[in-house]
Formats: structure tokens, sequence, C-alpha cells
């Protein structure tokens, strides 16, 4: 018989890292370390590759990671994996969406993803939690602001009808939203070490300087965020407990 610690975490693989950062690994493995889980604990698909997700039932929890893809491109294995998340999510399954993840997670459930209109955003940013977060079972006890890595240039401009919103920052009102009773999006990438957000400030140095930011100020004031960290690691915890029900 399978118990709740026997059954897997999924990652839905929607896209790679920069290629100046893939010897670092992929998103999975990012995740998997920054979330703390076993090697022989996580599966993966990578659904931009063609690859098909399996049946929700069984799993412990699904984390969705980042892309260079766009939500609005509405591709086909985006649109696949949306329907996927939303049933998986009015499941109850444990979902938690990373960037691309946060926004495909909000877009699968009703709400409205597009181009941020204050334009792109990267680095080391500051959130801002909202009274809702007091007794969330992620974000109660944080900091009322917190640092977190943040790199994207679409965002959630509208939640999904039922959603609780979270988070904003300066740059987005939606930054963190959580659907039901086990799922969630956040706009920042809690497996984004310092190492990995500099890296990401490098490889997009010239885009930044075409949209009139500085990247090397960019990169020099990029800072530990150990609190974002903290809520990967509380979902995981979190789906586990929801399992063992």
């Amino acid at each position: 018989m399978q118990t709740s610690s026997d059954k897997p975490f999924l990652i839905v693989e929607t896209g790679q890292p920069v290629p100046s950062m893939r010897r670092h690994g992929g998103f999975p493995h990012w995740i998997r370390s920054a979330a703390g889980l076993a090697r022989g604990k996580v599966d993966a698909v990578d659904v931009e590759a063609g690859e098909t997700l399996p049946p929700h039932e069984g799993l412990a929890g699904v984390i969705v990671t980042g892309s260079g893809a766009m939500v609005t491109e509405r591709r086909d294995w985006s649109e696949a994996s949306a329907a996927w998340l939303r049933d998986a999510a009015h499941a109850g399954v444990p979902v938690f969406g990373i960037c691309y993840g946060h926004q495909l997670l909000a877009h699968a459930l009703g709400g409205e993803v597009g181009d941020n209109p204050k334009g792109r955003k990267m680095g080391t940013v500051a959130v801002d939690l909202l009274p809702a977060a007091a007794d969330d079972p992620l974000f109660a006890g944080l900091p009322d602001r917190f640092l977190a890595q943040a790199t994207h240039q679409q965002s959630v401009l509208r939640a999904p009808d039922g959603a609780t919103v979270l988070a904003r920052s300066d740059h987005d009102d939606c930054h963190a939203f959580r659907w039901g009773e086990a799922a969630w999006g956040v706009q920042f990438h809690p497996e984004f070490g310092t190492v990995h957000m500099r890296g990401y400030v490098h490889a997009r140095a010239e885009a930044l300087a075409r949209d009139g930011f500085d990247p090397k100020r960019i990169a020099a004031e990029v800072a530990a965020a150990p609190h974002a960290r903290n809520v990967l690691r509380r979902f995981v915890r979190h789906a586990r407990r929801r399992q063992a029900l």
C-alpha cells in the first residue's frame, strides 16, 4: 500500500534556463534542491518538449516551473498543461506555480495574464504581504516585506475568481495568490539563489540596457532571499500533511 511519504512530487517543466546557466542543471534540479526534496521523491515531465503529464492521482503535489515562453502565446503544450492543472486543482491536488507556472495556473483557473504595463522586471525585489497572508499556510509568520528573485515580462493582471491575493510588489499587484485550499502561484523564483539571479541578469544584459535599465547595478543589488525559498519548502511540508490526512 502506497503511503503519503511514498507519493512523488511532480515537477512540470515548462522551459529551460538561459543557456549560460544550464551548466548548473535544469529547473527541476534547482527546484528539487531548493525544496529539500530527495532525488527519488521527484518526477519531472518536460511538457515543452512534448512529454505527457501523468494522472494526477497518486501525486503528493505538483510544482510548475518558469519558462521563456509566454502564456499569451497559447502554445499547444501550454494549453494542454493548463487544462491538466485546472483538473488537478479542482481535485484538491497541492499545486505550486512559479513565475510562468504562477501565470499558467491563474490562466487555467480563469484569471487574466498579459504583458505587464510597467514592462520587464528583473533582479531582487521586495514582496509585500497582504492581510490575507497572515493565516495562509505558506506565508503566515513571514516578515510583512521580504526579498525575492524575479525575472518576467508578463504578469497575472487579474487573479482567478475566488482566489485570495496574498502578496504584491511595486511591479505586480498579484505577486502571489492562493486558490482553494491547496493551489498557489508566486511570481518570484524561490529556487533562485544569488548565483542564479546574477546569471540571469548577465544573460539579459543587452535586453535590460535596451529597456533603459543598468544591468551592472541590478546585478550588484542582488541579495539573498531566504524567506522566498522558505515558501517553497513550506509548500512541500503542507502537501505532505494533506496527503497524510
